[in-house]
């Protein structure tokens, strides 16, 4: 099930949203949905704190307290990369939008065929980021990854330390089994035996000491960092 959030000050719009999302329904097949609608951002931030990021957000630009384009980019600020749909009565902010990553920016009154499509394109953004995702099996059960979400990894024998944004995980494999599974994607690089780093995550390289953007520090063996820092400038500049 799609789990819709349409935060919206109109009371109206909920109605309109449900019915072009039913007629979607009806001509595309299936789509098992909830919406909840939000009459504020403040009430649509709350949720996302305590019940997790929907899969879309609807969003209004013109609301009282906090707009549309504030309330995406305190979003973005905590690291969400919702799909995020402006719902506008005018296309004043249209170059903001897109400065939040929005997937679309629909004006009012909305209309069935840019509706569709909006729907389309986040369908098919949830639908990729699902292949992408990485499957991983703790001593708590399985956990579904997307490859950003790792900051780096620390082998320690049998078992890996795959350390997230605020949370770490103990996963049984080896370190030649997680770096087959990451070696493929370009922002992974190992150093030495012990660590695979994430390079979108790093923050500095000082010396043989790496600042990482989740607070920790991950420390190189002297004679791996030259190596290592020679990757991270070709990453990021080749």
């Amino acid at each position: 099930m799609y789990r819709i959030a349409l935060c919206d000050d109109d009371e109206r719009e909920p109605a309109c949203v449900k019915e072009l999302l039913d007629k979607y329904r009806e001509a595309k097949g299936q789509l098992d949905y909830s919406l909840e609608w939000f009459a504020d951002a403040h009430a649509l931030l709350r949720s996302m704190e305590q019940a997790g990021k929907p899969d879309l957000v609807f969003l209004d630009i013109y609301m009282p307290d906090k707009n549309g384009i504030a309330a995406a980019q305190e979003i973005r600020s905590l690291g969400s990369d919702v799909p995020i749909v402006f719902l506008t009565a005018s296309t004043e902010h249209a170059l903001n939008a897109y400065g939040v990553d929005a997937v679309q920016y629909l004006v009012k009154p909305l209309a069935q065929e840019t509706f569709f499509h909006a729907m389309d394109t986040v369908l098919g953004l949830i639908q990729k980021a699902k292949e992408s995702q990485l499957v991983l099996k703790t001593a708590h059960g399985i956990v579904r990854l997307q490859p950003d979400d790792i900051v780096y990894c620390e082998s320690q024998k049998n078992y890996q330390m795959v350390y997230l944004a605020e949370e770490e995980c103990r996963i049984r494999m080896t370190a030649e089994g997680i770096w087959g599974m990451l070696k493929p994607l370009s922002q992974f690089a190992r150093c030495g035996r012990s660590f695979i780093l994430n390079m979108n995550h790093i923050v500095s390289i000082k010396q043989e000491e790496i600042q990482m953007d989740n607070g920790r520090l991950v420390y190189l063996p002297k004679s791996r960092t030259a190596e290592f820092k020679k990757l991270y400038l070709s990453y990021y500049f080749d």
